[in-house]
């Protein structure tokens, strides 16, 4: 088949692009798409649709398409990759003009933490942290040996506590390890918070309001705990001298292209001046920082923690009360 001009342009997507003909064979596709796939171009070509789009009422849909000629679009599909992983896609088909379809496969973030890639922001972070956090934790092991008093050497505990978890964060992220996924109880994360708060040097109050009869959530803790901790040293930073925790139950969430029936939500309420308004829509993107200091890292991380835990981070601001709010979806037996 001759290359197409709008087939090299498509070759340099980054979106999944297929040509389909009218037996849903697949006659071409983009790098990006056999990438998605775990297949080389070669191999996938002329294979049927149904070998990695199997479900009969999404391929019902894709002769819908063709016979109607018609765009069609198809919500959170279930694909079958040609290295035995399974992942969710947005797919549009549309006519080609050839009696064939053109096929867009845009994929979704994962619902499985075990299963989730990690993008560049992550492998960014980890790469950045390691070295500062080995000279931390030396300085740290130096000073609890040195100081006397078992509350300064507390502190120094907690200064390697925390290091050697960022550490093994960044190590999994690095090396492409799965999330260490169990059972999670929200609260406890947020009283270590709050316990890591208050040896600031400068910590701000903090008033608690959480709901005890909220389930536990299954996640990865020390993720978790360094979203929370994003979004309260960030409004410290800001400028906040209060914080409020706050979990809630809440239902029929929407994080993606998914409807969440139930989640717990945690709010990080802040009195600080609030989140600027040219900031706004680009304030969970990467080198977005509101301060001259900032890296403009730690919003982005923590909104990819979240969606890798098939939850959101949202934000509302206005001067005096900022809140950041983490969705997490609750086990079905608990919605």
């Amino acid at each position: 088949m001759n290359v197409q001009p709008w087939q090299a342009w498509a070759e340099q997507l980054a979106t999944g692009v297929a040509l389909v003909d009218s037996d849903l064979r697949v006659r071409w596709l983009n790098s990006a798409l056999a990438e998605l796939l775990g297949s080389g171009m070669r191999r996938a070509t002329g294979q049927p649709l149904a070998l990695w789009l199997g479900a009969p009422d999404d391929l019902a849909q894709v002769r819908r398409a063709l016979d109607e000629a018609r765009f069609v679009q198809l919500r959170e599909v279930a694909l079958s990759t040609f290295d035995e992983r399974t992942l969710q896609a947005d797919l549009g088909l549309q006519p080609d003009g050839a009696g064939g379809l053109l096929l867009e496969v845009h994929a979704l973030a994962p619902h499985s933490l075990a299963a989730s890639p990690l993008s560049a922001t992550l492998r960014g972070f980890a790469h950045e942290v390691k070295n500062p956090l080995a000279g931390l934790r030396g300085a740290a092991q130096l000073l609890q040996r040195r100081v006397e008093g078992a509350e300064l050497q507390a502190l120094a505990g907690l200064i390697i506590d925390e290091a050697d978890r960022l550490a093994a964060l960044a190590n999994r992220l690095l090396h492409h390890d799965a999330a260490q996924v169990g059972m999670v109880n929200i609260h406890q994360l947020l009283d270590r918070l709050a316990e890591l708060l208050q040896a600031e040097p400068a910590p701000p109050r903090l008033q608690q309001d959480f709901d005890p009869s909220l389930p536990d959530v299954r996640g990865d803790a020390g993720r978790l705990q360094q979203v929370l901790l994003n979004l309260a040293r960030n409004a410290v930073e800001a400028g906040a001298r209060t914080l409020t925790l706050r979990t809630r139950a809440e239902h029929g969430v929407r994080a993606g292209a998914r409807m969440l029936r139930g989640v717990l939500r945690v709010d990080v309420v802040d009195d600080g001046p609030g989140v600027p308004a040219e900031l706004r829509d680009t304030l969970f993107e990467p080198l977005v920082s509101g301060r001259v200091e900032g890296t403009g890292l730690g919003l982005a991380l923590s909104r990819e923690i979240a969606l890798e835990h098939g939850g959101e981070l949202r934000c509302a601001s206005r001067p005096g009360e900022t809140v950041f709010s983490l969705y997490l979806p609750l086990e079905r037996g608990h919605e």
